[in-house]
């Protein structure tokens, strides 16, 4: 797996660099600000990118933007942010490109294995999300109910799926069956009103409904 790296502490940079490479990755390039984070994708063509959010020059939001660019650009690129801070609406944007895009919170990667799965899992094209952002967004959310139509167990098994839980691990947590977690998810894409298309990614949009206008 080939990484591509984007912090601006020189530091933090040099650890991020070993702790990839513990968990098997790669790394092709490791930059300390977004626009030298674009040009290195644009060298490398990695899997993933892994940036911080806010990077030089005015350490707000540089980091999403230079991987919203990337994502622009290398449409089959993953993202992991790794962050201390939850940029809500620059978060929306990069979810709403589709799978392949995770975002942590660095003091919550707590075990390389952690790391490790969640580069697996961008890479593969999943959604993975830090529990505390999906908290972050759900603050931010729209004032309109579409999902007013769920039932309980439905809006269950889609706060998990805002988690970036697998099906097989929602059935664990909520102790269904694997067919019963695959029917409460296509009546939830069908109240949502996310039909079949090759264009969209029915999942992420079903949790961008949920950060958007689910319960806080």
């Amino acid at each position: 797996m080939r990484v591509v790296l984007a912090e601006d502490s020189l530091l933090l940079r040099e650890g991020l660099v070993r702790l990839l490479q513990e968990a098997g990755a790669e790394v092709v390039a490791a930059v300390g600000d977004g626009p030298a984070l674009v040009e290195a994708a644009a060298a490398h063509r990695p899997d993933v990118a892994v940036v911080d959010v806010r990077m030089p020059p005015t350490f707000t939001d540089e980091g999403l933007r230079a991987a919203l660019r990337i994502r622009q650009d290398l449409p089959g690129t993953a993202i992991l942010v790794l962050s201390q801070y939850v940029e809500e609406s620059y978060a929306e944007d990069l979810l709403a490109d589709g799978g392949g895009v995770g975002y942590l919170l660095k003091d919550r990667v707590a075990k390389l294995t952690e790391l490790s799965d969640a580069l697996a899992r961008v890479v593969a094209g999943e959604t993975v999300l830090d529990s505390e952002v999906v908290a972050a967004l759900f603050a931010h959310r729209r004032r309109r109910d579409p999902l007013g139509g769920l039932t309980a167990r439905e809006r269950q098994v889609l706060a998990l799926m805002a988690e970036g839980r697998r099906n097989s691990a929602i059935g664990r947590t909520l102790d269904l069956s694997a067919g019963t977690v695959e029917k409460h998810i296509s009546a939830i894409f069908d109240k949502l009103g996310l039909p079949p298309s090759a264009d969209d990614h029915r999942r992420v949009m079903a949790v961008l409904a949920w950060l958007r206008d689910g319960p806080a």
